[in-house]
């Protein structure tokens, strides 16, 4: 579903990674590891420009990796843009791992 979103020219950024760009590269490079890991997210906001056309939301996300039996919690952040046939697809897409377990981070939204 990742790459169903994604704008031709998308770029990806990642840790410790030069950034990907392209929609086709994005595409493989997610394809490569697609039945090693679930992918959730859950936008905590989301932002539209005046003109409606550009936007942005963040969130936390939540990585489950299977070959490790791991659980991995990060944010990010999606800058989308408006397509001509009117559907939202993302130009620049960043996160970050490592901001703790489930609970941790249960609490740290109550404080």
């Amino acid at each position: 579903a990742f790459a169903t979103y994604i704008d031709s020219g998308g770029v990806l950024l990642r840790p410790n990674s030069l950034p990907v760009a392209g929609a086709a590269a994005i595409a493989s490079i997610n394809a490569q590891g697609q039945d090693g890991f679930s992918l959730t997210w859950k936008p905590d906001s989301a932002v539209v420009s005046a003109a409606a056309d550009l936007g942005y939301t963040y969130g936390v996300y939540t990585m489950h990796r299977f070959a490790a039996d791991t659980v991995l919690y990060g944010t990010y952040v999606s800058i989308w843009k408006k397509q001509p046939d009117g559907q939202w697809k993302f130009v620049l897409d960043s996160g970050n791992e490592g901001i703790g377990s489930a609970a941790e981070i249960s609490r740290k939204r109550l404080n």
